[in-house]
This record gives structure tokens, sequence and C-alpha cells, in this order.
């Protein structure tokens, strides 16, 4: 844990799932509510920081939760992103897209392209589908 890392030393999260080796949270996002991040507990900067078994265990969380965000609002579009350059702490970033949102094509963090649709996701179904989905996944660290 790193005192001055915002990731280290959360506040204010929309907290969708949590166990001890990583939690997914809802982004405040005005145009994107249903953008979530997926963000190990320890602090580490890369993907290869963490074992092989990490790594598999961190990478079935975001495709869980990119599935329930699938199922739930039927994007046009997912995006996944680890980025890092400003945080660096290992995150994952899941986005639904759709043509009409404000930046599509381009990524969320480009200029605007218009006053896009935003979709929210039901907190407490997307809850429900992670907390039946997230344990049984295998072999977490």
């Amino acid at each position: 844990m790193i005192s001055e890392c915002p990731l280290c030393q959360p506040s204010g999260e929309f907290v969708v799932w949590s166990n001890s080796h990583c939690r997914v949270i809802r982004v405040d996002d005005a145009d994107y509510p249903a953008f979530c991040r997926v963000i190990w507990n320890a602090h580490v900067k890369e993907m290869t920081d963490l074992g092989m078994r990490e790594r598999k265990y961190l990478m079935a969380v975001v495709f869980t939760v990119e599935q329930a965000l699938r199922e739930l609002l039927s994007p046009d579009k997912i995006n996944l992103a680890s980025l890092g350059n400003q945080v660096p702490h290992l995150h994952w970033h899941v986005i639904p897209r759709f043509q009409d949102d404000a930046h599509f094509p381009d990524p969320v963090w480009a200029a605007r392209q218009r006053d896009g649709r935003s979709r929210a996701v039901d907190a407490g179904a997307l809850r429900k589908i992670l907390a039946e989905r997230l344990p049984a996944i295998a072999n977490p660290p």
C-alpha cells in the first residue's frame, strides 16, 4: 500500500463487488454511468508483477464484469483498457460503448463527438450477477 496512491487509499468509491484480491467499482462518469474498473488491491504497476495464477484470476474477473455488462446493457462494443499512466496501480477499465455515446467511435478519453446518450447499469442487477459468478472462479490466488 502506497500512501500517495489513490487506488491504495480509496475514498468515495462505489464498490460493486470485492474480495481480498481485487474490487470492482463503478466509475463516477456522467457520460458513462456503467463504466466499471477492476482494481487489484495490492500496489503493483504491471500485469507481469503478478504471478501467472494471479494474472489468470484478475483477467477472469475482468471478463466476468465484461460479460455481466453485455448481458445487462447489450452494448455495441466493450472497451477494455489497462493504462496506468496517471495512476500506476494495476487496474482495468471495462467500458460499455454505444454508437450514440458522446465519444464513439473514439476512446472515452478523446474529444467529444456529440451530446451522447448515457446508459446506466442497474447496480443491484450487476451486484447480483457478480456475487453469483465471481466466487465460483477457479483457483483464486
